[in-house]
C-alpha cells in the first residue's frame, strides 16, 4: 500500500499583514456622527473611529460595536500622547 504523503502548507513565509490606519483629511461627509461617543461616525452601516493626529484624521478599520470603534481611538490617542 501505497505511504499518504501531506503536503506542505502554502505560502508559509507569507509576511503577516497588520492593519495601518487611513489617514483622512476629514470624516466623509456622508458619514454620520455619534452624540454619545466622541470620535465615533456610522459609515455605510459600520462604526468608524476618526481621530485628529497633526492635521489629518486617522480612521479605524469598521467596527460593529460603537464601543470598539471608541476603544480603538483611545488605544490610537494615548499611543500619540506616548511617542510625543
Amino acid at each position: 500500500m501505497k505511504q499518504l504523503i501531506m503536503k506542505p502548507l502554502r505560502q508559509q513565509n507569507r509576511p503577516v499583514i497588520s492593519y495601518v490606519p487611513r489617514v483622512e483629511p476629514a470624516p466623509p461627509e456622508h458619514a454620520v456622527k455619534m452624540d454619545a461617543f466622541r470620535d465615533v461616525w456610522i459609515l455605510r452601516g459600520k462604526y468608524v473611529a476618526f481621530v485628529l493626529m497633526g492635521e489629518a484624521f486617522q480612521r479605524s478599520p469598521a467596527f460593529t460595536v460603537p464601543e470598539s470603534a471608541q476603544r480603538w481611538a483611545n488605544q490610537v490617542r494615548q499611543e500619540n500622547e506616548l511617542s510625543d
